[in-house]
């Protein structure tokens, strides 16, 4: 007889999965972070160049896509539920885009704040037809936004946020996501009691103090720790001391093929990775922190809602780049 692991999560009732993902449209996400946008130049590659030992690439066609905080929101959206974005672009051509993308998908994009000072940032990559990245170029600026700008944005979590079942900062060290700009969102969470959930960048681990739950990847958990994470064991106990250091109430810690590991109100256990077939884990943490997002705010206890989370990473690092989830398809792995 096989024993059960007790730190095993519970499993999640297929009638509580169709509950909750029901409750999604009613539910409501404010996205605070960095926005990008990703393109994609995809072509052949038959030779090498003579110049250098470079694959020369003959351009087929090219792709747009959210990314960042974007493609939280996308996510959210595509789960089926309503969101708020709030995040700084440059006056810029890419932000033009960009904006315009957000509206056309019903992103909520009013709470996107100009700077005429910045660029937006923009991910190019060079991608073969087997979808085997080969180079990627970055146009960005990254300087943390200007008092001004960190008011506008301060002023929109206000409008926007006060009817949130949760408030996600998306943190991708872009420069909109400020100390100031965190405390303020943790301290309008905590008055309202919404939730604030965190997907980090460790030189800003400092800026997390009183946040609902942080959700590092195994590699940010170990430098954030200054331990290594082979185990279970290593996770709970890596787990326990990034909270301490964070300053934050929970933590789930993303590990890849070796699944999650979720720590908060006294609840520590694990889940193994549900997928099967892996062809980009890009903008797999997005898809993650919307669900569990999505999830709490529909009512879900914590193991609920990363389990939802889990089985939504293995539907989505099976497709290319940053990709979305449905309802559908995350209601199909519970029946």
């Amino acid at each position: 007889m096989t024993v059960r692991d007790p730190r095993l999560l519970p499993p999640l009732a297929p009638d509580d999965a169709r509950r909750l993902i029901a409750a999604f449209p009613a539910t409501k996400v404010v996205i605070v972070g960095d926005l990008m946008l990703d393109q994609f130049l995809f072509g052949h590659v038959h030779r090498i160049s003579p110049e250098a030992p470079v694959p020369v690439i003959e351009f087929d066609h090219e792709q747009h896509r959210l990314g960042g905080a974007a493609n939280v929101a996308h996510n959210v959206r595509a789960l089926g539920a309503r969101v708020d974005l709030i995040g700084v672009v440059g006056k810029d051509i890419v932000g033009d885009r960009l904006v315009a993308d957000l509206r056309a998908r019903d992103l909520g994009a009013a709470g996107i704040v100009t700077d005429p000072s910045r660029r937006t940032t923009l991910k190019v990559r060079l991608v073969t037809m087997r979808n085997q990245q080969v180079a990627r170029v970055d146009y960005e600026t990254d300087q943390e936004i200007t008092e001004a700008v960190e008011d506008a944005l301060m002023a929109q979590v206000m409008a926007r946020a006060a009817d949130a079942g949760v408030i996600v900062i998306s943190d991708y060290l872009k420069g909109a996501v400020t100390r100031r700009l965190v405390a303020h969102i943790v301290a309008f969470g905590q008055e309202r009691a919404i939730p604030v959930l965190v997907d980090p960048k460790i030189p800003h681990i400092d800026y997390y103090t009183g946040a609902t739950l942080v959700t590092p990847n195994s590699h940010e958990a170990e430098t954030t720790t200054h331990m290594r994470i082979k185990s279970h064991d290593d996770a709970q106990r890596a787990a326990q001391v990034f909270k301490q250091r964070a300053r934050c109430d929970g933590v789930l810690i993303t590990r890849g093929e070796h699944g999650m590991w979720l720590s908060i109100d006294g609840v520590d256990g694990y889940l193994p990775a549900t997928a099967r077939e892996v062809s980009d884990v890009t903008g797999a943490g997005d898809t993650v922190i919307a669900t569990l997002a999505l999830a709490l705010a529909a009512g879900a206890q914590a193991s609920q809602a990363v389990r939802l989370a889990n089985e939504a990473a293995g539907i989505v690092v099976a497709k290319f780049g940053p990709a979305t989830v449905s309802a559908g398809e995350l209601m199909q792995k519970f029946e």
